[in-house]
């Protein structure tokens, strides 16, 4: 028996030892085959409580400032209004699956890197093959994973000027990981950079303005 009848099989066992004590409940027939009625239940035991409805306006809440293309621009309310805010895309294979996202800001002049991004892919991938990330026909160029968690698994990579110049010029990228389950196959993302220019700018600017003293 292959892996998935015998899961299959065992389903179908829980389901039906889910199922056959309700079934002896719900007709109330005790063991001198006489039949009962069921007890009423609670008035109050299907009365929804409620929960507080969290203050979208509260410090540390994220919101959708504004959307450029396919991209958004997601900032992170604080107490004196001057929100840091990423570029964000949210990625899905050819099924339309939701596979990564990628989250996008700009750095300060003269550091090593223009931008800085961190990419989440599942957990299912293989680290050891890295992730691969090309704009339209250009140069690949391969970055390690940095850390994993329960939510996925995350790279946190740095853009050149060149780089982000060729991200504001392109039509289109492309992510590349491996999955672990067909370490001789590749997923591959096509993210694209429609807005993406704009969208830059404005965390940049917003950027600018939460670190001006």
């Amino acid at each position: 028996m292959s892996d998935l009848s015998k899961f299959l099989t065992a389903l179908a066992v829980a389901a039906l030892m889910v199922s056959g004590p309700a079934s002896s409940q719900d007709s109330g027939t005790n063991t001198d085959g006489a039949t009962t009625e069921a007890a009423p239940a609670s008035p109050a035991s299907d009365l929804a409580l409620g929960e507080a409805v969290p203050d979208p306006n509260a410090p540390g809440t994220p919101y959708v400032k504004e959307k450029h293309g396919e991209w958004q621009v997601r900032c992170i309310r604080t107490e004196d209004g001057k929100d840091p805010c990423q570029l964000y895309q949210l990625l899905k294979d050819q099924q339309g699956n939701t596979v990564s996202e990628i989250s996008l800001f700009a750095l300060p002049e003269g550091e090593p890197a223009a931008a800085g991004a961190t990419i989440a892919v599942p957990l299912e991938t293989l680290l050891t093959q890295q992730l691969t990330l090309v704009i339209d026909s250009g140069q690949p160029k391969r970055y390690p994973f940095s850390w994993c968690s329960a939510a996925g698994c995350f790279a946190r990579v740095g853009f050149t000027a060149p780089e982000v110049a060729a991200f504001k010029a392109g039509s289109n990228g492309i992510l590349t990981i491996v999955p672990v389950v067909a370490p001789d196959q590749k997923v591959e993302l096509t993210f694209s950079l429609s807005g993406f220019t704009a969208g830059y700018d404005a965390v940049a600017a917003s950027n600018l303005n939460v670190n001006a003293q």
